[in-house]
C-alpha cells in the first residue's frame, strides 16, 4: 500500500506543505503513520480525504464545518448534495456570463452602425438592449394571437376557391376587423420609439404607427420633440411615456 510524505501529498493535491501540516494540527487530516524520526506518512485513504478537504475549501467552507462534516456517519450524502449545489451555481454563473458576453457583442455590433459615437448613442443602444426581452415577448404575443386569424383567413380562401364554400370568408372578416383594432391599440401602447436625432423616447398615434413604413425593429415616424421624420428604433415602452 502506497505511503506519501507531507511533501508528496501536498504536491498531489496542489497545496503547500504548510497547508498539510496546518490540517494536521486542526485534526482533520491526521497522518496514518509516524516514523521513528517523527516523519508523517499518509495512506491512500488520507490522500482521498485530503482531496475532499481541498474541494470543500474550494467551495468556501470553513475548517470547523469541514471537520464536522467529515465526522458524520455518512459524509458522502452531504458532499453529494454540495456537489449538486455547486453544479447549479456554476451553471447559473455560466448563464450570467454568457448574457454579459451577448450584451457586449450586441453593443459592439450596434456601435459599428453608428456614425458618431456619443453618450446619447450609447444610451440608446443600452436602452434597446435592456428592453430586448420585453420587446421579444410583445412580438411573440403578436405572433401567437395572429396565427389563428391567419389560419382562418387562408382556410376560408382555399375553401372558397376549391369547394365554393364562401360563407367562411365573411366569418373571417367579422373576426379579423375587431382583432386588428384591438391589437393595434394594444401593440402601440406596449411599444415606443427612440428618435435617432434628439434621442427622445415617444409613442406615435395609432393611426401614424399603423400606416408607417416599418422593418422588424424600426418604424418611419415623426418625432414629436424635434420634428425629425425617419426610421426610429422600436423598444418596449414604459407606462409613463406619453403619446
Amino acid at each position: 500500500m502506497s505511503k506519501y510524505t507531507t511533501g508528496e501529498i501536498a504536491k498531489l493535491c496542489g497545496v503547500t506543505v504548510r497547508t498539510v501540516q496546518y490540517y494536521d494540527t486542526r485534526g482533520i487530516l491526521i497522518p496514518t503513520e509516524l516514523t521513528e524520526g517523527g516523519r508523517r506518512l499518509y495512506s491512500e485513504d488520507d490522500l482521498k480525504r485530503m482531496r475532499i478537504i481541498c474541494f470543500l475549501r474550494g467551495l468556501g467552507l470553513p475548517i470547523d464545518s469541514i471537520s464536522q462534516l467529515l465526522s458524520e456517519s455518512d459524509p458522502g450524502s452531504v458532499i453529494s448534495l454540495l456537489l449538486q449545489q455547486q453544479e447549479q451555481a456554476l451553471k447559473e454563473e455560466i448563464t450570467e456570463r454568457q448574457e454579459k458576453l451577448d450584451k457586449l457583442e450586441t453593443l459592439r455590433r450596434e456601435l459599428k452602425s453608428v456614425e458618431t459615437v456619443s453618450v446619447d448613442s450609447i444610451s440608446d443602444i443600452a436602452y434597446t438592449m435592456t428592453n430586448k426581452k420585453k420587446l421579444k415577448k410583445i412580438h411573440m404575443t403578436m405572433l401567437m394571437t395572429g396565427i389563428p386569424i391567419s389560419v382562418l383567413q387562408w382556410t376560408s380562401i382555399i375553401l372558397w376557391i376549391t369547394k365554393g364554400i364562401w360563407w367562411l370568408f365573411p366569418v373571417w372578416v367579422i373576426v379579423a376587423i375587431p382583432y386588428v383594432l384591438w391589437f393595434s391599440r394594444w401593440y402601440f401602447r406596449k411599444t415606443a420609439y427612440i428618435c435617432p436625432q434628439c434621442h427622445s423616447v415617444f409613442r406615435p398615434s395609432i393611426k401614424e404607427g399603423l400606416w408607417a413604413r416599418h422593418t422588424y425593429s424600426a418604424r418611419k415616424l415623426t418625432c414629436p420633440s424635434c420634428g425629425h421624420h425617419g426610421f426610429c428604433v422600436e423598444v418596449a415602452g414604459e407606462e409613463d411615456i406619453h403619446e
